[in-house]
């Protein structure tokens, strides 16, 4: 380029290219949310699409547009903004909310009505205001995320309050911002068409960092979680109940273990089919998950085996144990249209919270296996504190020979196994 020669950029050409990224964003938007069934990215989709038609419009008429075209098209660009809000209130998992989506448009169709027709200063202040409020929603609600820690959720929070100040600084900042009509100075229009195309490609690189954020999440929670029964699979116990010791020890409060396990469950796969099994694991599931409290860890450990973690005393664990128990024993399953009888072994271990998992575990089978010899359908607690690992599994090893003095048995009223 010559010395001296200057690039010249106008205005429309800024909100034409303002246009075009917010269409093409929001076509992609709607590309994805056909593709991954988001419900948000659609109505971030629809918001772009609407945002980038009134733009659009704006920029080709301008003053020709006369006062009725004038104030749809700024309607539709309010409308835009609340729909971006009430997007990530959907993608929270949250109702869509349309009296706030139209309580903008409706301010400003009243504003612009009554306001005397050269009052341009004012509608601009009601304009960027309302802009703004919708800016600070949509912060407040991509923000809301509390279990991600603040540095994960900075982008979100400030790609819109970003937005919204810089269309306050003319209200704000006032003389500074005036051209010699009186109006915005245009030097200050460029600057905001073109932190509009900035804040639109940001607000997307946001919505794909949350959307890809929640999709992780939802991996790891699937690699943690058993498709069947839907509780906690070995791994995702583990990992679960590692977090409670933590949490227990730190507060020097006990914790208990219990192992299950279905009794004669081999018999009912190999007459009825494992179907017929994986009903009887569900039927299962449901009933422990129904009979203890929301914050006892439940998972499926094994075939047949479950295992649970409780942060209280092995007395209160013992209580538990007998009402799944009693509870799984009058589940009344049926396999065609023939009851069948259903009976689980229990072993029960505590100790302090800092105990290691894998020791009550073992201590727990160990009492488990003491339920299965004594006849099934019991509860078994190991009565002696387990104190090291190694100790738990000379226990384990010896008593297939003989029965622990550290097991006392609970015995159920009657003692039904299933019998095929």
């Amino acid at each position: 380029m010559p010395a001296g020669t200057h690039l010249s950029l106008d205005l429309s050409t800024l909100y034409l290219v303002a246009t075009l990224v917010a269409a093409l964003l929001g076509a992609m938007l709607l590309f994805f949310w056909r593709k991954d069934q988001i419900a948000a990215l659609g109505w971030w989709g629809a918001a772009y699409l609407l945002g980038a038609a009134s733009v659009a419009l704006w920029t080709v008429g301008g003053p020709d547009l006369g006062f009725t075209l004038s104030l749809a098209v700024n309607v539709v660009g309010f409308i835009a903004c609340g729909l971006v809000w009430d997007a990530a209130r959907v993608f929270h998992g949250r109702a869509a909310n349309w009296s706030v989506v139209i309580a903008g448009p409706l301010l400003w169709i009243v504003a612009d009505v009554m306001l005397d027709p050269s009052a341009a200063q004012a509608r601009m202040i009601i304009g960027a205001g309302i802009v703004a409020f919708y800016a600070a929603l949509t912060a407040a609600e991509l923000g809301r995320e509390r279990r991600r820690r603040l540095r994960a959720r900075w982008p979100a929070l400030i790609v819109p309050l970003l937005h919204g100040g810089a269309l306050m600084l003319p209200i704000l900042l006032g003389d500074m911002f005036r051209g010699h009509s009186g109006g915005v100075s245009g030097i200050w229009v460029a600057v905001f068409a073109a932190e509009l195309v900035l804040y639109a490609a940001g607000t997307v690189f946001v919505i794909f960092m949350l959307v890809s954020e929640r999709t992780v999440t939802a991996h790891k929670t699937a690699a943690s979680i058993d498709p069947l029964t839907g509780l906690l699979n070995r791994r995702g116990f583990g990992e679960a109940t590692a977090r409670m010791i933590e949490r227990e020890a730190k507060a020097g409060r006990p914790i208990t273990v219990m192992i299950f396990d279905i009794d004669h469950f081999k018999s009912v796969n190999d007459r009825f089919g494992h179907a017929a099994g994986d009903d009887v694991l569900k039927v299962f599931a449901d009933v422990v998950a129904g009979s203890l409290r929301i914050t006892d860890l439940v998972g499926r450990v094994g075939g047949e085996e479950f295992a649970a973690l409780l942060p209280c005393t092995t007395e209160e664990a013992l209580l538990a144990a007998e009402r799944v128990r009693e509870a799984f024993e009058a589940s009344g399953v049926l396999i065609d249209e023939v009851p069948l009888e259903t009976t689980v072994s229990i072993g029960i271990a505590g100790g302090p919270a800092n105990t290691e998992l894998e020791v009550l575990m073992a201590s727990a089978d160990t009492a488990l296996y003491q339920a299965k010899r004594g006849g099934r359908n019991r509860v078994e607690v190991a009565i002696e504190q387990p104190l090291s690992l190694q100790k738990t599994r000379r226990a384990l090893a010896s008593s297939a020979a003989a029965r622990p003095a550290e097991a006392f048995a609970v015995p159920a009223n009657a003692a039904i196994d299933i019998r095929i």
